[in-house]
């Protein structure tokens, strides 16, 4: 006959494998956490050093630099305050100037091809600005400012040059002078003379 065991089977292996997978499961994992934790912790370290060693080396660069000497500080201060009095004072003297090369400027675009100068003189104004004057007319201020003397062909022309010259936004009070025949060589001529007066730089236009 066939021998059969009814004992029941020893698992007392398999249970005490299974125990111990239990047990180290959680010690393993303990490890593996601190590993974890320790490396960041020391990285964070390194970059703390770092950091405090950076500062460290601003703070002695700081550290290195001179302290500004207090009489250089105010004398820089009485120099650009000095530099500030000068510009105002250039801008008002600038402001005061009369622009000459302006004035000649429009003389020699107005000036007909027919009359010639022989002299010509100009002075600025005593005020810094000349209200306009009135028209030339009996009774009137001379004109000393600006003199033109010269010649031309015929009293038309010594007219024309009137006007022409009364259009000059810097020129004011416009006056003949005198304009008599002459000759110039052989030819007739008018010699002429003319003054007017200079628009000073706060004046009217």
């Amino acid at each position: 006959m066939r021998a059969i065991n009814l004992l029941p089977r020893d698992d007392s292996r398999r249970s005490g494998q299974k125990t111990q997978w239990i047990v180290f499961v959680p010690v393993i994992a303990a490890v593996l956490l601190s590993a974890v934790l320790s490396m960041l912790f020391l990285s964070a370290s390194g970059t703390v050093k770092d950091r405090q060693a950076t500062l460290s080396s601003l703070r002695a660069e700081l550290a290195a630099i001179p302290t500004p000497d207090a009489s250089k500080v105010q004398t820089q201060s009485a120099l650009a305050a000095d530099k500030q009095t000068r510009v105002q004072a250039l801008n008002t003297a600038l402001s005061r100037r009369v622009v000459w090369d302006r004035i000649f400027r429009e003389l020699s675009l107005v000036l007909p091809d027919d009359v010639w100068l022989s002299t010509l003189s100009a002075k600025s104004p005593v005020s810094p600005s000349l209200a306009t004057a009135p028209a030339p007319a009996t009774g009137a201020v001379a004109a000393t400012q600006f003199t033109l003397d010269g010649y031309t062909y015929s009293q038309p022309a010594v007219a024309r040059l009137l006007t022409r010259l009364s259009v000059i936004p810097d020129l004011v009070n416009v006056q003949l002078q005198q304009s008599t025949l002459t000759k110039v060589g052989t030819a007739p001529a008018v010699h002429f003379t003319i003054a007017a007066d200079v628009r000073g730089p706060g004046g009217g236009s």
